[in-house]
């Protein structure tokens, strides 16, 4: 079959494409600007890519047309495809009928964690020997790819509840079937999509009247909106963990020793270490220990395969060390994960917390989450933050009562500033959910000229 991909380079749909081309497929498709890594990953796999949506590319007589949520009617292309009445369908819906129907679907959700969780878990099951397939919206180091069919049973998913397609408006993760469904938090988000937190609860209590009464539910013991969830009714059987001491009935978690200490069914487990810093960071393994021994793997054996786990790109990802200040960068855009990140840094460090960051996210742009931006950051030593054109509102008048925070329209000044600025011992995260101007890259260079004295 011939299946052509709508916005084939957005993570989710550009595993769509590696996981149909493995599975035997002629795979072809486009998207507006065709950019890596995702582009360079596809044409590593031999799928052509079409810059741009013009309609001249379905002369390529697909057998169907898998169209991404990024397009909406009114396109040419789509305009085109529905005249014309040429097969067609969702991503989420291509998955679920030629992939996941008849595997043991793992599936990831929550507001933050889901890529490091999901990447944890299909880690877990493969140092198990288990060859999950998996689909997940960044590259977990151990993998190198975002996605792969996989030879055994199981698939790890991440599913989140943004919208499917233009013409299916539900949740991305109802099509998904889980079996086993971790949901490790839930807050207010995508405000583009949702209305209220009331209409992100509906949505998950749709995934929860579908899940089985033989699956398993893991769930965040910390999180109230989660508890808000499970008494609209839940089926299946419910296992909470928790890094609060108070709550009782759950699998407690906490650090010791740099590693991870659980306590479940009566015993103490351990692992000697864990690479990633944060108390989120425990949350997530823990929740990824759970899926993974309902699919089979003994809790010891996966404490044992976190030692090896190396993380993701672009979660807290630390890129080099220069003139002895850690560079990391993270795609923190929600005001709770700009705070566990911080946090997170705090804890692992000596010296001080620097943060460059760029409010991208729609909410952000939508105003959703301004008010909540100044306080996610007040751990941190010293704040520069850029004010995007597109941004409606001026990041100076919501970050005023933060002294050690300044305010610029000039990715340069920043580079420059911060470059003036620190020093050795210090950690700089920069929190972004898109490329941020290459300024990744042009703070490693300036850092490495003052290192030479320039």
């Amino acid at each position: 079959m011939h299946i052509h991909i709508l916005g084939i380079c957005g993570t989710f749909m550009g595993g769509i494409a590696a996981i149909a081309r493995e599975a035997g497929h002629k795979v072809t498709g486009s998207d507006r600007a065709v950019y890596p890594p995702m582009s360079d990953q596809l044409r590593n796999l031999g799928i052509e890519l079409i810059e741009g949506f013009e309609p001249d590319q379905l002369k390529l007589k697909p057998d169907l047309v898998v169209i991404g949520n990024v397009m909406s009617r009114g396109m040419p292309i789509i305009e085109t495809i529905l005249n014309e009445r040429i097969p067609y369908t969702s991503g989420p819906a291509w998955l679920a009928e030629h992939v996941l129907r008849d595997r043991w679907v793992i599936a990831v959700s929550g507001t933050h964690g889901k890529t490091t969780t999901a990447s944890m878990t299909a880690w877990l099951l493969e140092a198990a020997g288990l060859q999950p397939g998996f689909l997940i919206g960044g590259v977990p180091a151990n993998f190198a790819t975002t996605a792969r069919l996989g030879k055994g049973r199981h698939f790890v998913i991440e599913a989140d509840e943004y919208d499917t397609a233009f013409f299916d408006k539900r949740a991305k993760f109802m099509h998904y079937g889980p079996r086993t469904l971790i949901i490790n938090n839930l807050e207010f988000d995508h405000a583009d999509i949702y209305a209220d937190m009331n209409a992100i609860l509906w949505q998950f209590h749709q995934m929860l009247r579908i899940l089985p009464g033989n699956g398993l539910l893991v769930a965040n013991g910390n999180e109230p909106e989660i508890e808000r969830l499970l008494a609209m009714g839940c089926w299946t059987p419910v296992e909470r963990y928790s890094s609060n001491s108070s709550v009782g009935n759950v699998v407690q978690l906490r650090r010791n020793a740099g590693g991870l200490e659980l306590a479940i069914d009566g015993q103490l487990l351990q692992s000697e270490s864990l690479a990633l810093p944060g108390l989120y960071n425990l949350e997530n393994a823990t929740a990824a220990i759970l899926a993974a021994r309902h699919a089979g793997v003994a809790v010891q054996d996966s404490l044992a395969g976190l030692q090896k786990f190396r993380g993701v790109k672009r979660r807290l990802e630390h890129l080099g060390t220069f003139n002895g200040v850690r560079v990391f960068d993270d795609f923190a855009h929600h005001p709770t994960a700009i705070r566990r990140t911080v946090e997170a840094l705090r804890e692992s460090t000596q010296g001080r917390v620097l943060v460059v960051v760029e409010p991208r996210s729609n909410s952000m742009k939508l105003g959703a989450h301004r008010a909540g931006l100044s306080p996610s950051l007040a751990a941190a030593d010293r704040v520069w933050a850029f004010q995007p054109e597109n941004l409606p509102w001026q990041l100076s008048e919501q970050l005023a009562d933060l002294p050690a925070a300044s305010v610029s329209t000039d990715i340069k000044a920043i580079v420059q500033a911060v470059c003036r600025e620190a020093r050795p011992g210090d950690d700089l995260v920069v929190m972004s959910n898109g490329g941020f101007g290459g300024i990744h890259a042009l703070l490693c260079a300036g850092l490495k000229d003052v290192s030479r004295g320039n």
